[in-house]
């Protein structure tokens, strides 16, 4: 497997509907008309995924006041992430993509270097998604800790 396609500003986000923490399904569509931040991480309940969730978290009030709505995926089954949700209080949806095709979508999954190996997997990326549906921006390979602070900066709700 080769290095994933990227997505750039200007890209139309990739369409989804997945399963949810909550047993429901949730579509990109649904959130048309307001802006989104889609977050790609590994595994629920890790340290790192459960710090950036918990960062998401702890700043969804001033994200949502300034129009974006949170949602994470994960490969996860709606299960583990309904586990998560109540054991870290997660307030936003987590949406499930067990065969890997949104995440490959959005250039989220495919070769990293995870201590100094190559290895296939869901690379931590962020996604900033316009209320027409187009990727607003698309960092990938972000940091699980410090990550949210840095995206309000850059989205200047600090």
């Amino acid at each position: 497997m080769t290095a994933p396609d990227r997505l750039s500003p200007g890209d139309p986000a990739p369409e989804f509907t997945l399963g949810t923490d909550t047993g429901d399904q949730l579509s990109l569509a649904d959130l048309r008309g307001r802006k989104v931040v889609l977050y790609a991480y590994p595994a629920a309940m890790t340290p790192g995924c459960t710090k950036q969730a918990c960062d998401f978290r702890d700043s969804l009030a001033s994200l949502q006041a300034a129009g974006y709505e949170v949602v994470g995926i994960s490969p996860d089954k709606p299960e583990k992430l309904a586990k998560f949700r109540e054991r870290d209080a997660i307030t936003f949806p987590l949406v499930s993509d067990p065969d890997k095709a949104v995440l490959t979508a959005y250039g989220a999954y495919g070769e990293k270097q995870l201590y100094g190996k190559t290895v296939t997997g869901v690379i931590r990326s962020t996604f900033v998604i316009d209320a027409d549906g187009k990727i607003e921006r698309a960092l990938y390979n972000v940091k699980a800790t410090g990550h949210v602070a840095k995206l309000r900066r850059d989205l200047d709700l600090d």
